[in-house]
């Protein structure tokens, strides 16, 4: 059992929560992940490690309350105990060498990408932020971005934030401005990475991206986490998350993340668990 020591909601869609997991505080890396299931009815959701405490022991996830199990997870509490927690899994990213990055976060992707910053930084990098988001009421960890970076960019769709536009418009003008940008990292949306990374390689540009995929087992075998990068099929929990984003076909993976949306939609809206019952109510 793994106890939720804080719960702190970001915005309507996403919450935080610090879980008390000491082995995984002591030993996860920017870019891995943790597997987690709420009780023995529950699904396996993969869900990438936000931060570590090790000196508490603690792990730290961001999610958005999108779907069956993200709903259920938002119900429970401080003091709350999730059944199991799985980690670290993938491979830590590859970070050093680099000394001009932009970290890119699209919504979400925003607490995936804000762990990569801070490693980066941590190396001495220096390190541009860019972060992105429908409108002003859904920015989050705006301090915590700005604190693991040397510049932070926030865009919203609508403009409402003062800074209208997507992250590759901000992505552009900062290359324009400054020819030694040497790394890219990108995490979001499928269509946000690949927009960022047809950019990047017209400027050639090194870019990472995270293929946060359907994940099953986390151990390869079950194949759900299949994408192509490079001509070749990798498994994102084993071989990634992380990849070069000149070599992942994206168009495959957005076919990939759509198979079961129906199946999605309808768990999402079955009220039976969120009610007490279980898996035959």
């Amino acid at each position: 059992m793994f106890k939720i020591v804080k719960k702190r909601v970001l915005n309507e869609q996403m919450t935080h929560l610090s879980i008390e997991a000491p082995f995984i505080a002591r030993k996860a890396k920017a870019g891995q992940f943790i597997i987690l299931r709420i009780d023995e009815f529950g699904e396996r959701i993969p869900l990438t490690v936000a931060g570590t405490d090790p000196q508490n022991g603690t792990v730290d996830i961001i999610y958005q309350t999108v779907g069956y199990t993200t709903k259920l997870l938002n119900t429970l509490e401080q003091g709350d105990y999730l059944l199991d927690v799985v980690g670290p899994l993938g491979k830590a990213s590859e970070l050093e060498g680099y000394k001009n990055a932009v970290v890119i976060g699209g919504g979400t992707g925003t607490a995936i990408a804000l762990p990569q910053a801070k490693a980066l930084k941590n190396l001495g990098t220096k390190v541009t932020m860019v972060s992105g988001f429908r409108n002003k009421d859904l920015i989050i960890l705006e301090e915590e971005m700005a604190a693991a970076s040397d510049r932070l960019v926030i865009m919203t769709d609508d403009g409402s934030n003062g800074h209208k536009g997507f992250v590759t418009n901000a992505l552009e003008k900062l290359i324009q401005q400054d020819p030694t940008i040497d790394f890219v990292v990108a995490i979001g949306p499928i269509p946000m990475m690949k927009a960022v990374c047809e950019l990047t390689k017209k400027y050639n540009i090194k870019t990472m991206i995270s293929m946060n995929s359907t994940m099953i087992d986390g151990t390869g075998m079950c194949g759900g986490c299949r994408v192509t990068v490079g001509g070749k099929i990798k498994f994102a929990c084993v071989d990634g998350p992380d990849f070069d984003g000149h070599e992942v076909d994206f168009d495959e993976a957005m076919k990939r993340g759509k198979m079961y949306y129906d199946e999605e939609r309808e768990a999402a809206t079955h009220p039976c668990r969120l009610l007490g019952g279980n898996h035959n109510g």
